[in-house]
Formats: structure tokens, sequence, C-alpha cells
């Protein structure tokens, strides 16, 4: 951008002349367009975006998109100051429907990572209430039953290992595992009322 002439002091440009000098690069036009229609333009953009900052940063891209595309301003189709309306109200509503499709994909990522936590919840609550489930049946079972599982089971044990450990042969420690799994069964599948 070059520095062009002062413009003379006792005319007075129309906002078309200024934006048409502005095409030929001059920036003191420009300049002179800015002054006169900036407040215009930044009210527009106020009303329709509200925030201040992201209405000053509107009113800048629409400034710096019409100095790039000031040749394209036809005076016959309407004035340079409704052409840059036109441009600043555009501008303004890409920026809340960007700004609206950014919330929503954040309640988006929000919701699903609620749900995830939620099933993470649900998921953690069902184990602790199989868990409990499991412990009090296997208070339920006899002692020889309930020594064979918590050996094989609990403990790590081998069959072989737990039937030395519990000193029975290792037909015996089988046969305990398998009654004491088909009855935990029962008892975690059908569980007894708290009265009985």
């Amino acid at each position: 951008m070059t520095l062009a002439p002062a413009l003379p002091a006792d005319v007075e440009r129309s906002n078309e002349d200024l934006l048409s000098l502005s095409v030929e690069g001059n920036d003191r036009a420009f300049t002179a367009l800015y002054d006169r229609t900036s407040s215009r333009v930044l009210g527009l953009v106020r009303r329709i975006l509200i925030d201040p900052a992201q209405s000053e940063e509107v009113t800048q891209e629409v400034f710096l998109q019409a100095w790039k595309e000031a040749a394209h301003f036809d005076p016959l189709k309407g004035t340079a100051t409704a052409w840059l309306l036109v441009r600043a109200r555009r501008r303004a509503i890409d920026r809340v429907r960007s700004s609206q499709a950014a919330r929503d994909r954040d309640v988006a990522v929000g919701i699903r990572d609620l749900e995830a936590t939620r099933d993470d919840v649900a998921e953690t609550a069902e184990i602790l209430i199989e868990h409990q489930r499991v412990a009090t049946s296997m208070k339920a079972l006899t002692p020889a039953h309930r020594e064979a599982l918590e050996l094989t089971y609990f403990g790590g044990y081998t069959q072989s290992e737990a039937a030395v450990k519990a000193g029975v042969p290792i037909g015996t420690m089988k046969t305990r595992i398998r009654d004491a799994l088909i009855a935990l069964r029962k008892l975690v599948v059908e569980p007894r009322p708290a009265w009985s």
C-alpha cells in the first residue's frame, strides 16, 4: 500500500468517490471512507453480535474485505455505505452461525462425555452390586465349598495345589469346586430374601 497524495481539503468527496479512489490504491481515500462509515458499520455489527470485542473484530474484517474487493463495488446498484453495511451484516451473521455451531459441537461433546461417564458409573455400580451379591452368597456356602472356591478362584491356586492345601484328594477338590459353583450360581441368580 503506497501513500497517496492528500485529498484536497476543499473538495467534499462522496463515499462512492472514496471507494473508487481506493480501487486505485489511494489509502488516504480509504481512510477517509473508514472514518465516515466505521461507526455505522460497527453499530450494525454490534446489534447482531452484541459482544463488543467480536463486533470490533468483525468490523475490521469487513473493512479489510472492502479494501480487497473495492473493485467489485457498482455505484449503479447502491451507495458505498449500503455496500459496506450489506457486507457487515453478512459477516456478522456468519460469525453468529459459526459461534452457534461451535457451541452446538461443545454441547454434543459434553453430552457424549456425560453419557460415557454415566455409563461408567452405572457399570461400576453393577459390578459392585454383583461383587456384593457374590460375597453374600459365598457366606451361605458350606465351609468345604467356600474353601474350595477361595483357594482356586480367589487364592489363585490350581486344583492340585488347592487339594494339597486342603488335605484332600484331587478328585474330592474337583467335586467340591463343581458343587460349590452350582450352589453359588443358584444363590446369585435366585438370591434369598433378606428376612430368611
